[in-house]
């Protein structure tokens, strides 16, 4: 099949688009706003965008309630901080806990009964249970294309800077990181998730680094 995606005429009873975007790993977004409030919300349209200096995305859609934009963009905005957390399978219920649409001010790291840790760089404190936090200083926030039609639905980019980084201990093997053993949970299409069960090296002929 093929379909204009600017009419959406595929005729499917769902979108099929972000089922194609696939997997997409999750950025579980912690920040405060300027009354030190937490606030923890999961990101599908995350990813890491750069190495010198490590840099990283979250986007957003749209409005959020009553409020303009989502409350990880506006908090990332006003204090300059925010931290991605690693959301693993035995945490994927929990991360489903603080995908609720609450009042802006609500703990949602409380509300699903994870343990707040403090950082060393930044202010918003990182998810205890999780393996892995990069603790990110706010670079900028780029507008994306406005949709005639669709203009409550318009997207923007939230980047930040990795500037420091937590790795637990246990998901270190051999000097690297044993995906295997933290199995992170990936975004699919729908309500559908994924999480990593199966890896395989494929070396590069020309890159003597991956090995």
């Amino acid at each position: 099949m093929f379909y204009d995606a600017s009419k959406r005429d595929h005729g499917l009873p769902q979108d099929p688009l972000k089922a194609l975007i696939v997997p997409r790993p999750i950025g579980w977004i912690s920040t405060v706003d300027g009354q030190g409030r937490v606030n923890l919300a999961p990101y599908s349209f995350y990813n890491g965008v750069g190495e010198f200096p490590p840099m990283v995305y979250f986007a957003i859609t749209g409005t959020y309630g009553d409020t303009p934009t989502k409350h990880s963009r506006m908090n990332a905005e006003e204090t300059g901080e925010f931290v991605v957390n690693m959301v693993t399978a035995e945490m994927s219920e929990k991360m489903n806990i603080t995908t609720a649409m609450v009042a802006y001010g609500i703990d949602e790291m409380k509300l699903a009964g994870l343990t707040p840790e403090p950082c060393r760089f930044v202010k918003p404190p990182r998810v205890k249970e999780s393996p892995v936090a990069l603790e990110c200083k706010y670079w900028k926030t780029i507008e994306l294309p406005e949709e005639p039609g669709h203009e409550a639905k318009r997207g923007s980019i939230v980047l930040g800077q990795v500037v420091g980084i937590h790795i637990d201990d246990g998901i270190l093997k051999e000097g690297r990181v044993d995906i295997m053993s933290m199995k992170p949970v990936a975004r699919l299409g729908y309500s559908e998730y994924t999480t990593v069960e199966n890896v395989w090296k494929m070396r590069r002929p020309d890159d003597p680094r991956y090995q």
